[in-house]
């Protein structure tokens, strides 16, 4: 298993817990000199507060712990790919490297621009896919 398969399974174990508290099942794992920082999973519900993505919550949780706003020499994991917020507030950190999971059809970044993320920000889509995609379908079929 590689770096991003590792990880990935890191971002996983978020996401689960989201479901497990019945949020959209998305999870967040930011990895800084190959070590995890920071994660984070979807907490809209609970906080009652619409910017309380994965992604949010695990960028952070990761400039408190690196004392700093930017999050230059960290990869970020996500089960979904980010929305336009989140790719937002990348951008705005400056993070090295996007890894996620499933493609967002309907509201991923790249849907509407890619060019959202920072210009030096690297990119992996379709990670682990298959289970963060089985994670977020259990969940809306559960709900119907």
């Amino acid at each position: 298993m590689n770096n991003d398969e590792k990880y990935m399974r890191y971002a996983l174990m978020e996401a689960e817990k989201a479901y497990e508290s019945d949020e959209v099942p998305i999870g967040a794992v930011i990895v800084c000199n190959d070590r995890p920082i920071a994660k984070g999973h979807n907490q809209t519900e609970l906080l009652n507060d619409v910017t309380a993505h994965a992604e949010i919550i695990a960028i952070t949780s990761a400039s408190n712990f690196l004392n700093s706003k930017y999050l230059k020499e960290c990869t970020l994991y996500v089960t979904l790919e980010p929305c336009v917020m989140c790719a937002g507030a990348l951008f705005w950190a400056q993070i090295d490297r996007v890894v996620f999971g499933a493609y967002d059809e309907k509201r991923g970044y790249s849907k509407f621009n890619k060019k959202i993320l920072h210009p030096k920000t690297k990119v992996t889509g379709g990670i682990l896919a298959k289970e963060s995609s089985e994670l977020l379908k259990s969940f809306f079929e559960k709900k119907r």
